[in-house]
């Protein structure tokens, strides 16, 4: 878990800083369109980024703007893989 949420964390900061039109862009942060089959609703890659970043405490932030900010989002991204590594040693 730990590897994919600072993978996560890394690829958001690249997606933040592309352009709307980009391909990867609006597939990674658009709403899938269409019916599918009953049940709860699919999480996004967005989702998901908001869920890290919530546990982390910073939930109330929006994370595109979060990541277009490159030094920031790369100190968050630092700060979490910190935490990250004392929980998994067991280091307070």
């Amino acid at each position: 878990m730990c590897f994919a949420l600072t993978r996560r964390m890394r690829c958001a900061g690249h997606v933040a800083h592309m352009v709307e039109r980009r391909d990867v862009y609006r597939v990674l942060v658009g709403k899938p369109e269409g019916r599918r089959p009953l049940g709860r609703p699919r999480r996004r890659w967005e989702d998901n980024i908001k869920m890290d970043l919530q546990e982390m405490g910073c939930g109330g932030m929006v994370w595109i703007e979060l990541g277009e900010d490159m030094d920031g989002w790369r100190a968050l991204v630092t700060a979490v893989m910190n935490i990250l590594f004392h929980k998994m040693r067991g280091i307070s």
